[in-house]
């Protein structure tokens, strides 16, 4: 595979998809995953940029080690609005790519392309061989960081029938996140437009609207205090989605475009 953009190049990459609008979405290369860093360990800062000064939390959704320690993911947890899992094992394409593969996969490059920014970039585990962690301690993780912005990186499960992609966004739950309902809605709606633009993948068919969901039951959101957003990046059990979610290529512009919407929102 090829090297990551970077310099300038990334820089040029990312300021067209954050300004456009239709068009051609600029290309990328390939890339390989760069080795992990320990969770929840900041990238270096003092470096310029247009994010320079931010701090940014991704969240890789599940974990390679999950299905062989069910006993410690299914155990409940207070999310506010009711008790969840602590964690999921995730789902899969029907040729067997799992979504903790491809969550971890997107941001492994996501991560280079905002340092390259100047901000500084946690991610919520360290590799794709662990357990966890709960969802509450990843919306921990967010809080203690004083994230300027949380993402929430998914493949969905749905029915076969749906394609599509959507960015899901906290609901009110009064007295808990009302300070972060409106920052994360202008975070969804920077994440849909680069999204759409630079993958040109459509909006879900199956959940949501325009490509926008409102949850109020999923724990990272429900116990964030900072900004926060998942993204579905497309639905891993349709054939066509799946066929472009396991393309290295196409996850290597997933990320280019996540960076852009970060980077539209933080300006």
């Amino acid at each position: 595979m090829g090297a990551f953009l970077t310099g300038s190049a990334v820089l040029a990459t990312l300021a067209a998809l954050s300004v456009a609008c239709a068009g051609a979405v600029p290309a990328v290369r390939e890339a390989k995953a760069p080795a992990a860093s320990a969770a929840a360990d900041p990238s270096p800062t003092g470096r310029g940029g247009p994010l320079a000064g931010k701090v940014v939390v991704i969240d890789p959704g599940h974990n390679g080690g999950n299905a062989a320690h069910r006993e410690e993911i299914d155990r409940l947890v207070d999310v506010i609005t009711g008790r969840k899992p602590c964690n999921t094992i995730g789902t899969q394409t029907r040729a067997g790519y799992p979504e903790h593969a491809f969550t971890w996969d997107v941001a492994s490059r996501l991560k280079p392309l905002l340092e390259e920014m100047g901000a500084k970039v946690v991610l919520t585990r360290p590799d794709d061989k662990g357990v966890g962690p709960c969802i509450t301690e990843r919306a921990a993780i967010g809080n203690e960081a004083r994230a300027d912005a949380v993402v929430s990186i998914h493949g969905d499960g749905a029915a076969a029938s749906g394609h599509g992609f959507h960015v899901i966004m906290p609901g009110l739950i009064a007295g808990h996140n009302d300070a972060i309902i409106r920052p994360s809605r202008r975070l969804g709606l920077a994440i849909r437009k680069a999204y759409r633009v630079g993958t040109r993948m459509p909006y879900a068919t199956y959940a949501g609207r325009d490509g926008l969901q409102t949850r109020t039951d999923l724990g990272g959101l429900n116990l964030s205090k900072r900004p926060a957003v998942f993204v579905e990046c497309g639905n891993m059990r349709n054939s066509r989605d799946a066929a472009r979610m396991s393309k290295p290529a196409f996850r290597e512009r997933i990320a280019t475009s996540l960076a852009a919407g970060l980077r539209q929102y933080l300006r």
